[in-house]
């Protein structure tokens, strides 16, 4: 394994960080920040202390990178297919608050199968700038056309949160607010679905059933392709299976605060 290095890196030691930056690096054409590429580092080891790390699957830190190219490097898992985006000018990108749906057009397929989760073992989640809060957009969405599949996330109005985390009915939780910051779902039994936003974890009864065979997409929903896109501006996502939300909660907010008060 080769280990990038560089001047004043001495506290950015994790090799799977390193190979991330590097790899964003490579695709910007330029360095990051020492404090980005640090929190970045902070946040694998974070993840890692906190027993999290290999429940995530598939995730993008959505900030932080140079390029909305850069941006869409997986931090884990595949990269996504961005569909509609600026990726020449980057006007849909922000370094500090990350990528912006457009409500119509614009999403990213994560490549990642719904069905690679266990039925009983998964979450999603993001990190938001803005969020959308009604039922006309996903945040995170694949369904199949058997009803009762299905893997959602998404708010369906300022303070409710719809999770259809392998489940067929509309499992909703109310959180003070859904306007920004974490917001994140997991299932990690047969009888049970935790959602949590604004700092606060809520779980309620929700009996599971098999998760759809597509990909997750992001800003969308997949239901025989895209539909119900969102204006989101999201500066993460973790999909995978089961986790400690708030954990998570606590190790990303960090990272996207710490990306911007590192970047002028």
């Amino acid at each position: 394994m080769t280990l990038v290095w560089r001047p004043g890196n001495n506290a950015i030691t994790d090799p799977d960080a390193l190979i991330y930056i590097d790899k964003i690096e490579k695709v910007d054409g330029q360095n990051l920040e020492y404090d980005v590429a640090k929190a970045i580092n902070d946040f694998v080891v974070g993840c890692k202390t906190d027993g999290i790390w290999d429940a995530i699957k598939a995730c993008c830190i959505l900030a932080g990178a140079r390029t909305t190219n850069g941006a869409l490097v997986p931090l884990v898992g595949a990269a996504p297919d961005p569909y509609n985006f600026d990726l020449v000018d980057d006007t849909d990108y922000d370094r500090k608050t990350g990528l912006q749906g457009n409500g119509s057009t614009k999403y990213l397929d994560s490549n990642r199968l719904a069905s690679a989760q266990p039925q009983n073992s998964v979450h999603v989640a993001v990190y938001g700038a803005t969020i959308q809060t009604n039922t006309t957009n996903m945040l995170i969405g694949a369904l199949s056309n058997d009803a009762a599949q299905r893997a959602t996330l998404f708010p369906a109005s300022a303070t409710q949160l719809y999770c259809q985390l392998h489940f067929g009915g509309n499992y909703a939780a109310t959180h003070t607010s859904l306007a920004s910051g974490f917001i994140g779902g997991n299932r990690s039994n047969s009888t049970e679905i935790t959602t949590r936003a604004a700092g606060t974890s809520i779980t309620g009864n929700a009996t599971s059933t098999p998760p759809p065979a597509v990909d997750y997409f992001i800003f969308a929903r997949n239901f025989n392709g895209p539909s119900q896109y969102s204006t989101s501006r999201l500066a993460f996502y973790s999909i995978g299976e089961a986790l400690d939300l708030a954990a998570l909660d606590t190790r990303v907010s960090t990272l996207i605060t710490a990306i911007g008060a590192a970047i002028p």
